[in-house]
């Protein structure tokens, strides 16, 4: 996934939500509405999400320090797990305890028309958002499913602008369900049922991002496919013989750490060996423009050491 991908993705989302936000504040004003006060506080977590990842992608860009000799890249990781943290604390949390509160006491929901109207244009600017996030992930996902996307996307910023406004998208019409149920009924408790069932959703959305940014957090390597080009890439320098192992690690959405040992041929001279790894680090960038940092170290395998042991002379023992 291209690491530049998803700012107009989240602005998109950031100015939807805050336009979200205030309106459902308007409407459970009106109402008095559980659902919509839930909703409310999903949007205004949401505002603070897309914050948080246009602040972590600024902070990525600081160049690298003595103290950070690999630069600030897993920011954006960082923060990505901060959003699902507020996302689960903030809109799960909240959600659930309100809809407690609404079983428990639950009350009419007041001026319903307003919540009608507000959840419908809601659904209208999350339905923007969310087609805008679809259109920025298709250019950048290729023939992957999108849930492998999600899985496999080294930049977390438009996996975590889609799962968000899934969520933003399916709680509105949970919201509209519970309003709907109670005005029908005159039961407020479908409001509260409403809102239960937001909270579920927003915790299980918090969850699937905490898990994937974690691993980001701690270090993902390249995927088979690409480990496959960058050997094939090593191999195919006539001063390479073969590999001997490697080992990748995102240091950043962009930025990709490459340290292999690589099999050089007994008889090479230094400079050969040199000039070997030199090439080796041309064509294994131009394969993949993220490998920013690549460290070889050359060696000789068990067959070349072999060979050389018996091409020494050996050494007359003194008398």
């Amino acid at each position: 996934m291209s690491a530049e991908g998803g700012t107009k993705a989240i602005v998109a989302a950031l100015a939807a939500n805050l336009g979200i936000a205030a309106s459902k504040a308007v409407a459970f004003a009106f109402t008095g509405s559980s659902s919509m006060l839930a909703e409310s506080i999903h949007s205004v977590a949401d505002s603070g999400n897309q914050g948080l990842l246009l602040l972590g992608r600024k902070r990525s860009e600081r160049d690298r320090t003595p103290q950070h000799p690999f630069g600030y890249g897993r920011e954006r990781y960082f923060y990505a797990f901060v959003v699902a943290v507020v996302l689960f604390t903030v809109g799960a949390a909240f959600s659930l305890y309100e809809g407690y509160h609404k079983i428990s006491h639950p009350e009419e929901v007041k001026a319903p028309v307003w919540a009608f109207a507000v959840l419908i244009i809601a659904i209208g600017l999350e339905s923007f958002s969310f087609r805008t996030a679809i259109k920025e992930s298709n250019e950048v996902r290729g023939e992957q499913s999108w849930w492998a996307f999600i899985r496999r996307a080294k930049a977390p910023e438009l996996p975590v602008v889609l799962l968000e406004d899934l969520a933003a998208l399916v709680g509105l019409f949970l919201a509209l369900f519970g309003v709907s149920m109670a005005v029908a009924t005159g039961d407020g408790v479908w409001d509260g049922v409403g809102t239960v069932a937001i909270g579920l959703l927003l915790g299980a959305v918090a969850t699937i991002l905490a898990i994937e940014t974690k691993s980001l957090l701690i270090g993902e390597g390249v995927d088979p496919q690409t480990e496959r080009r960058i050997i094939e890439a090593l191999e195919s320098v006539d001063e390479v013989d073969h590999l001997i192992h490697i080992r990748t690690e995102y240091m950043g959405p962009d930025e990709l750490l490459i340290a292999a040992k690589i099999a050089v041929n007994h008889d090479d001279t230094a400079a050969d060996v040199a000039r070997g790894i030199d090439a080796a680090e041309a064509r294994v960038r131009a394969q993949i423009p993220e490998a920013k940092l690549i460290y070889l170290e050359p060696a000789l395998d068990e067959a070349s050491r072999a060979h050389a042991a018996e091409a020494k002379p050996e050494t007359p023992a003194s008398s």
